[in-house]
C-alpha cells in the first residue's frame, strides 16, 4: 500500500524458473500488496517455483498463448483483486524490480496515469548488454513514433510498466494482439484516450537467462509498430477495431465513467 493505493505486481512468465526468485526477492515488499504470476505454458518449473516462493496468485495457462494474451490475463486478474496500481515486472530479472516503488509513487501522486521504466535514459541499454541491432531498432522505431504521436518518449518498447487501474479499466486492451506487439499498441491506446505517460531511468541486464525475441520476431514486431502508428494517425477516417475513432474524441474521465 502506498498513499492508500493498493499495489499489485504482475509477472507474465515463460520459462522463468531460474530468474523468478531473485526478481521476487528484489521487490519492495513493504508496499506490494499482491503478486500475480501467469505461466504461459512454460516447459520448466516456473509455476512450481512461483508457488514455492509463496506467491499468492499463480495462474497456469493450458498452452503458450502469447505475450500479449499473458498480459491480458495479468491485468484482468489484478483488477479483479482490487488493484489501484498495477506494475508489470518481467520475471527474467532484466529490469530492476526496486523501481516498483518510485514508479508506483508517480502514479499514487496523481501526476501520471502510466509510468515506463526507460532503458535509454541514464547510462543506456548498450551498457546493460542490449544487442546493438536491437538498440538501433529501438531508437529508430521510437523516433518514428515520436514524430507521429503527440507524446515524446525516450522509449516505447520497455517491458517495465506501471498503470493506474483507472487507465486499464478505460482501455479496450482485450482487442489488441496476443503477440509481442500488444506492448506497443496498448501505449497507442493510452495516448489515443488522453492518458498521461511518465518515465524513469531503468538500468537493464541482458544475460543468458533474459528473455528476448529473435530477429524474425523482432521484424514482425517492428512492422506491427509501424502499422499501429499509422492506424492511429488514420483513425479519424478509419473504423478501427483496435483504436476506435471515439477514443480520439473523448477524455479519460468519460472513458472511465463508461467502463464502470
Amino acid at each position: 500500500m502506498l498513499n492508500n493505493h493498493r499495489i499489485v505486481v504482475v509477472m507474465p512468465a515463460f520459462n522463468a524458473a531460474r530468474t523468478l526468485p531473485p526478481t521476487v526477492h528484489s521487490l519492495p515488499q513493504d508496499i506490494v500488496d499482491d503478486i500475480v504470476v501467469v505461466d504461459d505454458g512454460s516447459v520448466d518449473d516456473t509455476a512450481s517455483v512461483a508457488e514455492s516462493l509463496g506467491i499468492p496468485h499463480v495462474i497456469r495457462l493450458d498452452r503458450n498463448r502469447g505475450y500479449g494474451a499473458n498480459q491480458k490475463v495479468c491485468y484482468d486478474t489484478a483488477l479483479e483483486l482490487g488493484a489501484d496500481i498495477v506494475v508489470m515486472v518481467h520475471p527474467d530479472y532484466q529490469y530492476d524490480p526496486r523501481l516498483v516503488l518510485p514508479m508506483s509513487a508517480m502514479l499514487a501522486s496523481g501526476v501520471y496515469d502510466c509510468v515506463l521504466g526507460s532503458r535509454i535514459l541514464g547510462l543506456g541499454a548498450i551498457a546493460g548488454g542490449m544487442p546493438r541491432y536491437k538498440y538501433i531498432a529501438n531508437r529508430t522505431l521510437t523516433a518514428f513514433q515520436n514524430l507521429l504521436l503527440p507524446h515524446k518518449l525516450s522509449e516505447y518498447h520497455t517491458g517495465l510498466r506501471a498503470w493506474s487501474a483507472r487507465l486499464l479499466r478505460g482501455l479496450p486492451y482485450e482487442r489488441l494482439s496476443d503477440d509481442f506487439v500488444f506492448d506497443n499498441h496498448i501505449l497507442i491506446q493510452t495516448i489515443a484516450a488522453g492518458f498521461s505517460i511518465g518515465e524513469v531511468s531503468c538500468p537493464t541486464r541482458y544475460a543468458a537467462d533474459s528473455s528476448s525475441i529473435g530477429f524474425q520476431r523482432s521484424l514482425i514486431y517492428g512492422l506491427g509498430v509501424v502499422a499501429g502508428t499509422f492506424e492511429y494517425k488514420l483513425s479519424p477516417w478509419l473504423q478501427s477495431y483496435r483504436f476506435p475513432r471515439y477514443l480520439r474524441n473523448m477524455n479519460k474521465d468519460q472513458l472511465t465513467t463508461e467502463s464502470n
